[in-house]
């Protein structure tokens, strides 16, 4: 499989006042290498419509940037993926959780039954980051080779996956004018 351009939405699920999500996206942006895939970010502490909707609707996959609340996920990701259907479907997510000791994997597990539903597959590899407000510095975001390790292979598997589902895709996803 020759692999093209793909374009890639990085959702960032926090809109809560002091929140680091902007911080772990650029961390997680920068451990990639900068061609052969675009990114566009919705962050869900802006207004969203008709122009998040044309981004998801276009996009070979999703990176979602998401802290754990309560044992789950936040409610503005629900009412964005609720928000949309065919946008979602024949694409894969992968996540980047974070948060206390447990590293925002419940809010993962939640995220993933619900994508499923989808019909959207979930990587396997994904990024955990414990207790990340303890790695910041101005606001920059500093981690080691283990964490920007598990970058790489998450995106490796995201792209893998975006490659393998897109003959599947709306034709608006395939660039199919």
């Amino acid at each position: 499989m020759t692999p093209t351009h793909l374009k890639f939405v990085l959702i960032i699920a926090s809109v809560r006042v002091g929140r680091i999500g902007p911080s772990v996206a650029r961390w997680f942006l920068d451990q990639l290498p900068p061609e052969g895939m675009e990114f566009d970010v919705v962050d869900l502490a802006e207004p969203t419509g008709t122009a998040t909707t044309r981004l998801l609707d276009h996009a070979d996959g999703f990176v979602v940037v998401t802290p754990e609340y309560n044992h789950s996920y936040p409610g503005e990701l629900k009412v964005l993926i609720d928000a949309h259907r065919t946008e979602w479907k024949h694409r894969p997510v992968t996540f980047v959780s974070y948060g206390g000791m447990s590293g925002g994997l419940r809010a993962v597990e939640h995220l993933r039954t619900v994508f499923a539903e989808l019909y959207m597959v979930g990587t396997r590899n994904g990024v955990v980051i414990h207790m990340p407000w303890e790695h910041l510095d101005d606001g920059t975001l500093t981690l080691g080779d283990t964490a920007a390790d598990s970058a790489r292979q998450a995106m490796d598997e995201l792209v893998w996956w975006a490659e393998l589902l897109k003959p599947e895709r709306p034709v608006a996803a395939r660039g199919v004018a």
